[in-house]
């Protein structure tokens, strides 16, 4: 990924850092001022310390929007400022541009999400909340060295999308705070997830493809996917959930080398009758986990249908899950791995896991319906549907993901 050629600064277009006044206006008007370079070497627009409040605004072909330290983003509260768009096609119900990147001297975007999050939980809302970043059919995208604090609903979601790098976020929204996800990579391709710190109210990451028949008609899958070195902490989510919305299906996953502490579960299994697509060929290895409800889980029946149209006959497959070289302390329960009647899930491989249970508890450890694989070298012993198989490593691919050949650049501003 090359620098710009062109820049220009925030305040060059009226802009008021007080924290105060708007600039959605000149946001925009920098923007629509510098996509004329888009075919000249790109354009840059630094946003300089101060506090810029702003509503919505899309950014443009071969840009660049960087913050400097001590700049912060401020979403406004004026909802005036927050256009209605269309539905998302591969969900059919509320829930365009190459090479954009959102990248920083660790300045911050603030997304002021209390307000958003009260008119949530008093249900004065028809409509979703808005997300803080979200980047739509676009190629080569970066997203880096920056610090994302209350979005009003999910922080990062990339969709339709392809070659996308996320590297040294730090995500923070209260743990209580409602649908705050991480990051969200959604019917995407060749995404790369690194070096992140994420304190959510839901999953830390949450890993889509479109909700039952409308995701099932896009079909387009999320895959070539990895996440490292990720540290979260979701008391009543996941680390890494995959679905439940999945309907263009979800393969070639890998994850390695995170961490979680007080969340609760690991990576994460959801779907259900109706989402159709498969969630295949998902590679997991080095997770270091405190405090856990749950090391594994998988849940067949999650969540709700988009609409009374959805297929009942549309089947997820969920087949060729491996996880390896996990060490869990101060676990509730090891796993609640529940399949779906007459549609097990398949192909599951546990090797090389060490769980140890909280002093208090003394419950079944595994609960298993429906499912079918097998497990080497895990304690404390897994269910009868995970026999064991002694000397077997669950695989991980030893080849480079294809997003780990795109390097970055160390452009100066």
């Amino acid at each position: 990924m090359d620098c710009r050629k062109h820049s220009a600064v925030l305040t060059d277009f009226g802009a008021v850092g007080d924290g105060k006044t708007s600039n959605t206006k000149a946001f925009k008007t920098a923007i629509t001022n510098l996509s004329q370079h888009a075919n000249d070497g790109g354009a840059l627009l630094v946003v300089p310390p101060g506090k810029w409040l702003t509503g919505c605004f899309n950014v443009t072909s071969h840009f660049t929007l960087f913050l400097q330290k001590d700049a912060v983003i401020l979403a406004s509260q004026d909802e005036s400022e927050w256009p209605v768009l269309p539905v998302l096609p591969s969900y059919g119900r509320g829930r365009d541009a190459p090479d954009g990147r959102f990248s920083s001297n660790n300045g911050t975007i603030d997304g002021q999400g209390p307000y958003w999050w009260a008119k949530f939980k008093r249900k004065e809302f028809t409509l979703t909340r808005p997300y803080m970043i979200e980047i739509m059919y676009s190629n080569q995208i970066q997203i880096s060295n920056l610090t994302l604090v209350n979005s009003p609903s999910w922080f990062v979601h990339p969709i339709y999308s392809s070659n996308i790098i996320i590297q040294g976020l730090t995500i923070l929204a209260p743990v209580d705070s409602p649908n705050t996800d991480g990051i969200n990579p959604d019917s995407c391709t060749n995404t790369k997830i690194e070096d992140c710190y994420i304190v959510s109210g839901d999953d830390c990451i949450a890993v889509k493809s479109g909700w039952d028949q409308y995701g099932i008609k896009v079909g387009m899958p999320t895959q070539h996917l990895i996440i490292r070195r990720l540290t979260c902490i979701s008391p009543d989510s996941a680390m890494i959930a995959l679905g439940s919305e999945m309907s263009g299906g979800i393969q070639h996953v890998r994850v390695e080398d995170n961490t979680a502490i007080n969340t609760q579960s690991a990576v994460r299994i959801k779907t259900q009758i109706g989402r159709g697509a498969y969630v295949k060929d998902i590679f997991v290895k080095g997770m270091t986990l405190k405090t856990m409800k749950y090391v594994f889980w998988m849940t067949g029946a999650y969540g709700s249908n988009a609409d009374s149209g959805f297929d009942p006959k549309a089947l997820p497959e969920i087949t060729r899950i491996n996880y390896r070289d996990i060490t869990a302390d101060n676990v509730t329960y090891a796993a609640r791995l529940d399949g779906i009647t007459n549609n097990p899930f398949t192909g599951i491989c546990i090797s090389n896991v060490h769980i140890k249970v909280s002093e208090e508890n003394k419950k079944l450890q595994w609960n298993c319906t429906d499912i079918a694989g097998v497990t080497s070298n895990v304690t404390p012993q897994p269910c009868s549907l995970l026999p064991e198989k002694k000397g077997q490593d669950c695989p991980y691919p030893k080849d480079k993901v294809p997003i780990d050949n795109v390097h970055l650049k160390t452009c100066s501003f």
